[in-house]
């Protein structure tokens, strides 16, 4: 799986999350993994999660670090397996780090409060995840906790490249192990 660290500040808006927009925008074709700073606006017409929707919950960050990963030949259950699996990278990266994260499905939370928001979708070709992590807790409709505003982390770019890093050999790892076994 190839992966990316997008220097320039990008907002995301949820229109990206679409399929070949890796591909279209830097080029990058076939499984990948990208990653972004910038806000975090989320309006309902761009939601994808239908009970978000529903209760009326958009999503804001003024500042978010965003993963997005595009991954073919996949159904949506194994993509919502494999959103659950970059959480927990996130999540082994920070404890890594020395802070204590709690995991419930596919949010983390520090003191209670969350850290991260994350989707998994299917497009007509391929699966599509979205994970955002607040670095900044100001300005957010609902009381959350950030990687600068409450771990001091300021090193956002080696952070999220120690991620996708994770995630990337967590799949070749898990694809290499299905080809070592016979069948029975």
């Amino acid at each position: 799986m190839k992966t990316l660290f997008i220097d320039k500040e990008i907002k995301y808006i949820g229109s990206q999350l679409a399929p070949h927009w890796i591909y279209k925008n830097f080029n990058i074709q076939g499984d990948a993994i990208v990653a972004f700073v910038g806000e975090c606006d989320v309006k309902l017409s761009e939601m994808v999660d239908i009970e978000d929707v529903i209760n009326n919950e958009p999503i804001y960050s003024k500042c978010m670090l965003s993963f997005i990963t595009e991954q073919f030949n996949i159904e949506l259950v194994e993509g919502v397996f494999r959103q659950r699996l970059l959480i927990n990278c996130i999540k082994e990266t920070l404890e890594d780090r020395g802070f204590k994260i709690k995991r419930d499905g596919d949010d983390l939370f520090i003191n209670e409060k969350k850290l991260s928001v994350s989707i998994a979708t299917k497009s007509l070709t391929s699966v599509l995840i979205h994970t955002g992590v607040n670095i900044l807790s100001e300005g957010a409709p609902i009381e959350v906790s950030a990687l600068e505003s409450d771990l001091g982390i300021k090193d956002i770019k080696n952070f999220a490249i120690d991620v996708m890093k994770r995630y990337s050999d967590e799949i070749s790892d898990i694809i290499l192990a299905s080809t070592k076994v016979r069948g029975v």
